[in-house]
């Protein structure tokens, strides 16, 4: 099924993508170069998050730039699979200069794919490596790839009753400047299509076909009946917009706006979503722009990842 939204997060020149999968255990990482380090800032909004040098993101710490982003499955095991990718960046000589080494700049962020294939394989090192080596221009693979490989949504009623999703790119663009985005959606609410408000994948009845609709059945329900399944959304931003760290942490923050569009429940006590946002500072714009712009990109992003996304481990989708 092709993409409905058109661009890539590699749009932003500079910007590259490397990924890799096991699709028999279910799982993957995707791995945001950044050409020569760009401008780094992150928004954590879930409450169960699993994260890798997020305070470094914060303005007023030392490091502003990041030389790649981590996306990957495995739950807190996946963070593993940055090893591989600061010894990719080590070996081409890119880093923080400390003076006496260059020490790579990886914040990450895991989601909860064990539910799916086989729980003990999860990214690692080797991994990592790979998804670096992997890396280009091209526009990155979309579903079942990468971070996205064990990805689903809708786990109200347990994984039996859930569904396929993905990991999704898209990109906008307003004269010179560019916002692209890449996000792996495994949520715990349902994907809302925002051209009719419908539910595109999600939470499934427990009885007959269709969507339960797991914000209204949240409500019907005994909270102790409330499946507590570990989750998150995770993506990264990317502009060419110039920014400084505090302009992209609130790039970040906004597109999280994208996401609880296309999202619903989203940022619950069960998601530890997490996004991410990178500058690399060639166009002078207004913030108010970047910041409208990512929350558009996001939500076309997770949206061309369910679409992308096929049926597998027992569960199905969109893209049948």
């Amino acid at each position: 099924m092709k993409p409905r939204y058109a661009g890539s997060i590699t749009d932003v020149t500079g910007i590259t993508v490397g990924q890799a999968q096991n699709l028999e255990a279910g799982t993957g990482c995707t791995v945001v170069l950044a050409d020569g380090g760009a401008i780094a800032g992150g928004s954590v909004r879930g409450l169960s998050p699993g994260t890798r040098e997020t305070d470094l993101l914060r303005p007023g710490t030392l490091v502003q730039k990041a030389n790649a982003i981590l996306l990957t499955g495995g739950s807190a095991f996946g963070l593993a699979a940055a090893d591989g990718v600061m010894r990719y960046l080590e070996e081409h000589d890119l880093g923080h200069d400390t003076g006496v080494a260059k020490v790579p700049i990886v914040p990450g962020a895991v989601l909860f794919d064990l539910a799916v294939g086989q729980a003990s394989i999860r990214p690692d090192a080797a991994m990592g490596y790979l998804a670096c080596q992997n890396a280009s221009v091209a526009i990155p693979a979309m579903g079942n790839v990468g971070a996205g490989t064990g990805a689903s949504v809708g786990k109200l009623l347990g994984m039996n009753r859930a569904y396929k999703a993905g990991i999704g790119t898209a990109s906008i663009s307003a004269g010179g400047l560019v916002v692209g985005a890449i996000v792996a959606t495994n949520a715990f609410g349902d994907v809302i299509d925002p051209e009719n408000g419908t539910i595109l994948a999600g939470t499934r009845k427990a009885v007959g076909s269709g969507f339960a609709d797991t914000a209204q059945a949240m409500r019907s329900m005994v909270v102790r009946n409330v499946l507590a399944r570990t989750n998150t959304v995770i993506g990264v931003i990317a502009t060419n917009a110039d920014l400084d760290v505090a302009q992209t942490n609130e790039v970040s923050a906004a597109a999280h706006d994208g996401l609880a569009r296309v999202i619903r429940p989203s940022h619950t006590l069960y998601d530890g979503d997490t996004l991410f946002a990178l500058s690399t500072c060639e166009i002078k714009t207004n913030l108010a722009l970047v910041a409208d712009m990512a929350a558009e990109a996001t939500a076309k992003a997770i949206i061309n990842g369910i679409l992308a996304a096929e049926a597998a481990y027992g569960l199905p989708a969109v893209n049948k």
